[in-house]
Protein backbone atom coordinates (compact mmCIF):
# COMPACT_ATOMS: atom_id res chain seq x y z
CA UNK A 1 0.00 0.00 0.00
CA UNK A 2 1.24 3.43 -0.33
CA UNK A 3 0.40 6.69 1.62
CA UNK A 4 0.13 9.71 0.39
CA UNK A 5 0.48 13.37 2.18
CA UNK A 6 -1.15 16.23 0.17
CA UNK A 7 -2.68 19.57 0.88
CA UNK A 8 -5.54 18.29 0.12
CA UNK A 9 -5.79 15.25 2.07
CA UNK A 10 -4.54 11.41 2.91
CA UNK A 11 -4.64 9.48 0.05
CA UNK A 12 -4.01 5.80 0.30
CA UNK A 13 -3.36 3.51 -2.83
CA UNK A 14 -4.31 0.09 -2.54
CA UNK A 15 -3.64 -1.74 -6.48
CA UNK A 16 -5.83 0.43 -8.68
CA UNK A 17 -8.06 1.68 -5.68
CA UNK A 18 -7.71 5.16 -4.23
CA UNK A 19 -9.26 6.33 -1.07
CA UNK A 20 -9.41 9.65 0.60
CA UNK A 21 -8.22 8.91 4.65
CA UNK A 22 -9.25 11.35 7.04
CA UNK A 23 -6.84 11.95 10.09
CA UNK A 24 -3.83 13.64 11.69
CA UNK A 25 -0.89 12.26 9.93
CA UNK A 26 0.92 11.64 13.10
CA UNK A 27 -1.71 9.73 14.38
CA UNK A 28 -2.67 7.93 11.40
CA UNK A 29 0.72 6.65 10.66
CA UNK A 30 2.05 6.23 14.70
CA UNK A 31 0.22 2.74 14.43
CA UNK A 32 1.66 -0.71 16.56
CA UNK A 33 0.96 -1.92 13.01
CA UNK A 34 0.45 0.16 9.95
CA UNK A 35 -0.57 -1.73 7.38
CA UNK A 36 -3.26 -3.79 9.39
CA UNK A 37 -4.54 -0.54 10.27
CA UNK A 38 -4.93 1.05 6.68
CA UNK A 39 -6.74 -2.10 5.52
CA UNK A 40 -9.18 -1.56 8.34
CA UNK A 41 -9.27 1.99 7.02
CA UNK A 42 -10.28 0.79 3.64
CA UNK A 43 -13.78 -0.63 4.79
CA UNK A 44 -14.70 2.48 5.79
CA UNK A 45 -12.65 5.48 4.01
CA UNK A 46 -14.29 6.88 0.91
CA UNK A 47 -13.49 5.90 -2.38
CA UNK A 48 -12.15 8.43 -4.91
CA UNK A 49 -11.77 8.33 -8.94
CA UNK A 50 -7.73 7.55 -10.21
CA UNK A 51 -8.30 10.96 -11.62
CA UNK A 52 -8.88 13.34 -8.58
CA UNK A 53 -6.23 11.12 -6.87
CA UNK A 54 -3.64 11.45 -9.21
CA UNK A 55 -4.11 14.97 -9.85
CA UNK A 56 -4.07 15.69 -5.86
CA UNK A 57 -1.02 14.00 -6.31
CA UNK A 58 0.75 15.20 -8.96
CA UNK A 59 -0.28 18.82 -7.96
CA UNK A 60 -0.87 18.93 -3.84
CA UNK A 61 1.87 16.69 -2.81
CA UNK A 62 3.99 17.33 0.17
CA UNK A 63 6.53 15.32 1.84
CA UNK A 64 5.45 12.23 4.07
CA UNK A 65 6.39 13.90 7.46
CA UNK A 66 4.56 15.20 9.97
CA UNK A 67 5.99 16.30 13.71
CA UNK A 68 8.61 13.53 13.01
CA UNK A 69 12.34 14.44 13.46
CA UNK A 70 14.88 12.92 10.43
CA UNK A 71 18.04 11.33 11.45
CA UNK A 72 20.63 9.13 9.07
CA UNK A 73 23.38 6.77 9.72
CA UNK A 74 26.34 7.03 7.73
CA UNK A 75 29.19 4.83 6.53
CA UNK A 76 26.18 1.67 6.54
CA UNK A 77 28.01 0.60 3.17
CA UNK A 78 31.74 -0.30 2.04
CA UNK A 79 31.15 2.14 -0.85
CA UNK A 80 30.14 5.19 1.58
CA UNK A 81 33.06 4.36 3.83
CA UNK A 82 35.56 4.74 1.22
CA UNK A 83 34.44 7.90 -0.54
CA UNK A 84 34.42 9.39 3.17
CA UNK A 85 38.55 8.28 3.44
CA UNK A 86 38.99 9.65 0.33
CA UNK A 87 37.46 13.03 1.06
CA UNK A 88 39.65 13.52 4.53
CA UNK A 89 42.69 12.30 3.42
CA UNK A 90 44.65 15.42 3.34
CA UNK A 91 43.70 15.97 6.67
CA UNK A 92 44.68 13.01 8.48
CA UNK A 93 41.38 11.59 9.39
CA UNK A 94 40.47 9.12 7.36
CA UNK A 95 40.77 6.40 9.74
CA UNK A 96 38.29 7.36 11.81
CA UNK A 97 35.62 6.61 8.83
CA UNK A 98 37.34 2.95 8.80
CA UNK A 99 36.90 2.58 12.93
CA UNK A 100 33.09 3.42 12.45
CA UNK A 101 32.17 0.82 9.44
CA UNK A 102 33.66 -1.86 11.43
CA UNK A 103 32.45 -1.17 14.98
CA UNK A 104 29.85 -2.70 16.71
CA UNK A 105 28.07 0.70 17.05
CA UNK A 106 26.74 2.55 13.69
CA UNK A 107 27.15 6.32 13.21
CA UNK A 108 23.80 8.10 13.75
CA UNK A 109 23.48 11.58 13.23
CA UNK A 110 20.72 14.37 13.64
CA UNK A 111 19.18 15.04 9.80
CA UNK A 112 16.47 17.68 9.73
CA UNK A 113 13.39 19.00 11.29
CA UNK A 114 10.40 18.42 9.09
CA UNK A 115 9.70 22.13 8.48
CA UNK A 116 13.03 22.10 6.62
CA UNK A 117 12.43 18.55 4.33
CA UNK A 118 11.72 19.07 1.11
CA UNK A 119 9.10 17.13 -1.01
CA UNK A 120 8.99 15.43 -4.53
CA UNK A 121 9.52 18.20 -7.15
CA UNK A 122 10.77 20.71 -4.59
CA UNK A 123 13.99 22.50 -4.61
CA UNK A 124 16.90 21.31 -2.32
CA UNK A 125 19.71 23.28 -1.37
CA UNK A 126 23.51 22.76 -1.54
CA UNK A 127 25.67 25.54 0.31
CA UNK A 128 27.09 28.45 -0.95
CA UNK A 129 30.46 28.18 1.26
CA UNK A 130 31.10 24.78 -0.51
CA UNK A 131 32.90 23.22 -3.30
CA UNK A 132 31.79 19.79 -3.16
CA UNK A 133 28.21 19.39 -3.06
CA UNK A 134 26.28 15.87 -3.68
CA UNK A 135 22.77 14.28 -3.13
CA UNK A 136 22.84 11.00 -1.29
CA UNK A 137 20.02 8.36 -2.50
CA UNK A 138 18.99 6.49 0.71
CA UNK A 139 16.36 4.14 1.71
CA UNK A 140 14.50 6.15 4.46
CA UNK A 141 12.93 4.20 7.56
CA UNK A 142 9.64 5.09 9.21
CA UNK A 143 9.72 3.95 13.05
CA UNK A 144 6.42 4.22 14.99
CA UNK A 145 7.14 5.51 18.76
CA UNK A 146 7.54 1.51 19.78
CA UNK A 147 10.71 1.45 17.78
CA UNK A 148 9.22 -1.11 15.16
CA UNK A 149 9.90 -0.22 11.11
CA UNK A 150 6.14 0.36 9.73
CA UNK A 151 6.76 1.84 6.39
CA UNK A 152 10.07 2.97 3.92
CA UNK A 153 9.85 5.90 1.80
CA UNK A 154 12.96 7.51 -0.50
CA UNK A 155 15.11 9.82 1.19
CA UNK A 156 17.84 11.97 -0.40
CA UNK A 157 20.54 13.09 1.98
CA UNK A 158 22.43 16.06 0.79
CA UNK A 159 25.75 16.85 1.50
CA UNK A 160 28.65 18.90 1.87
CA UNK A 161 32.01 16.72 0.98
CA UNK A 162 34.25 20.11 1.27
CA UNK A 163 33.00 20.58 5.02
CA UNK A 164 33.22 17.34 5.66
CA UNK A 165 36.52 16.50 4.50
CA UNK A 166 38.45 19.50 6.15
CA UNK A 167 37.65 18.01 9.10
CA UNK A 168 34.93 15.23 10.55
CA UNK A 169 33.75 17.64 13.36
CA UNK A 170 32.28 19.78 10.52
CA UNK A 171 29.53 17.13 10.18
CA UNK A 172 26.57 19.30 11.11
CA UNK A 173 27.34 21.67 8.78
CA UNK A 174 28.13 19.33 6.15
CA UNK A 175 24.88 17.65 6.38
CA UNK A 176 22.30 19.75 8.62
CA UNK A 177 21.26 23.13 6.80
CA UNK A 178 18.11 24.49 5.03
CA UNK A 179 16.42 22.10 2.72
CA UNK A 180 19.29 19.44 3.45
CA UNK A 181 17.26 16.99 2.91
CA UNK A 182 14.27 15.33 0.87
CA UNK A 183 11.30 12.55 1.37
CA UNK A 184 8.94 11.01 -0.75
CA UNK A 185 6.85 10.55 -3.04
CA UNK A 186 4.85 8.23 -0.57
CA UNK A 187 4.92 5.73 2.70
CA UNK A 188 5.34 2.41 1.27
CA UNK A 189 3.28 0.07 3.61
CA UNK A 190 4.28 -2.99 2.83
CA UNK A 191 2.75 -6.26 4.60
CA UNK A 192 6.39 -7.98 5.08
CA UNK A 193 9.63 -5.88 5.17
CA UNK A 194 11.39 -4.64 2.43
CA UNK A 195 13.35 -7.47 0.47
CA UNK A 196 17.36 -6.94 0.37
CA UNK A 197 17.21 -7.22 -3.30
CA UNK A 198 15.70 -3.97 -3.49
CA UNK A 199 17.67 -1.80 -5.95
CA UNK A 200 18.33 2.10 -5.35
CA UNK A 201 19.17 4.20 -8.46
CA UNK A 202 19.86 7.36 -8.77
CA UNK A 203 20.57 9.71 -12.00
CA UNK A 204 21.54 13.38 -12.29
CA UNK A 205 20.87 15.87 -14.86
CA UNK A 206 22.54 19.12 -16.11
CA UNK A 207 20.63 20.99 -19.01
CA UNK A 208 19.08 17.35 -20.40
CA UNK A 209 22.15 15.57 -20.17
CA UNK A 210 23.17 12.84 -18.13
CA UNK A 211 25.80 13.66 -15.87
CA UNK A 212 26.20 10.32 -13.52
CA UNK A 213 23.99 7.12 -13.30
CA UNK A 214 24.28 4.02 -10.89
CA UNK A 215 23.02 2.42 -8.99
CA UNK A 216 23.30 -0.74 -6.12
CA UNK A 217 21.30 -2.69 -4.14
CA UNK A 218 20.54 -3.16 -0.17
CA UNK A 219 22.42 -6.52 0.16
CA UNK A 220 25.13 -4.31 0.02
CA UNK A 221 24.42 -2.42 3.18
CA UNK A 222 26.87 -3.82 6.35
CA UNK A 223 24.74 -3.61 8.65
CA UNK A 224 20.10 -4.53 8.93
CA UNK A 225 17.44 -2.20 9.08
CA UNK A 226 16.64 -3.03 12.34
CA UNK A 227 19.99 -2.68 14.12
CA UNK A 228 20.22 0.69 13.12
CA UNK A 229 16.36 1.11 14.04
CA UNK A 230 17.49 -0.61 17.52
CA UNK A 231 20.64 1.31 18.31
CA UNK A 232 18.83 4.85 17.36
CA UNK A 233 16.09 3.94 19.83
CA UNK A 234 17.90 2.90 22.39
CA UNK A 235 18.35 6.41 24.27
CA UNK A 236 16.08 8.32 22.57
CA UNK A 237 12.04 8.84 22.66
CA UNK A 238 10.16 9.74 19.90
CA UNK A 239 6.43 10.17 20.77
CA UNK A 240 5.35 10.98 16.82
CA UNK A 241 7.64 7.94 15.72
CA UNK A 242 10.83 8.92 13.75
CA UNK A 243 12.16 8.85 9.83
CA UNK A 244 15.70 7.23 9.52
CA UNK A 245 17.79 7.34 6.09
CA UNK A 246 19.87 4.15 6.49
CA UNK A 247 23.19 5.78 4.44
CA UNK A 248 24.13 5.11 0.35
CA UNK A 249 26.69 3.41 -1.72
CA UNK A 250 25.54 5.31 -4.57
CA UNK A 251 28.22 8.25 -4.68
CA UNK A 252 28.87 10.48 -7.75
CA UNK A 253 33.04 10.35 -8.75
CA UNK A 254 34.69 12.63 -7.10
CA UNK A 255 35.50 15.09 -9.51
CA UNK A 256 31.66 15.81 -9.69
CA UNK A 257 29.69 18.19 -7.61
CA UNK A 258 26.34 19.56 -8.03
CA UNK A 259 25.75 23.27 -9.60
CA UNK A 260 21.86 24.83 -9.25
CA UNK A 261 19.11 23.66 -11.91
CA UNK A 262 20.52 20.25 -12.13
CA UNK A 263 18.07 17.20 -11.66
CA UNK A 264 18.44 14.46 -9.55
CA UNK A 265 16.00 11.69 -9.73
CA UNK A 266 16.47 8.66 -6.95
CA UNK A 267 14.32 6.06 -7.56
CA UNK A 268 13.72 3.00 -4.99
CA UNK A 269 12.11 -0.93 -6.21
CA UNK A 270 8.38 -0.78 -4.98
CA UNK A 271 8.58 2.98 -3.79
CA UNK A 272 8.39 5.31 -7.06
CA UNK A 273 10.92 7.96 -7.72
CA UNK A 274 12.08 11.11 -5.90
CA UNK A 275 13.01 14.00 -7.66
CA UNK A 276 14.49 17.50 -6.93
CA UNK A 277 16.10 20.40 -8.31
CA UNK A 278 19.47 22.19 -7.03
CA UNK A 279 19.09 25.42 -5.84
CA UNK A 280 20.67 27.87 -3.59
CA UNK A 281 19.14 29.36 -0.34
CA UNK A 282 18.20 32.71 -1.29
CA UNK A 283 18.54 35.21 1.75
Amino acid sequence: MYLYKTSRGNILKQGINYFQVNANWDALINQPNLHQYLLAQITTAEKISPDHAENSINNFLLAPIGSQEVWAAGVTYLRSRDARMEESEDTGAADCYQRVYEAERPELFFKSLPHRVAAHKEKVYIRKDSTWNVPEPELTLYINAQGSIQAYTIGNDMSSRSIEGENPLYLPQAKMYERSAALGPCLYVPEAPIATNTCIHMNIYRHAEKMFDDATTLAQMKRSLTELAGWLYKEMNFPHGCFLMTGTCVVPPNNFTLHTDDIVNISIDGIGVLTNTIAIKQP
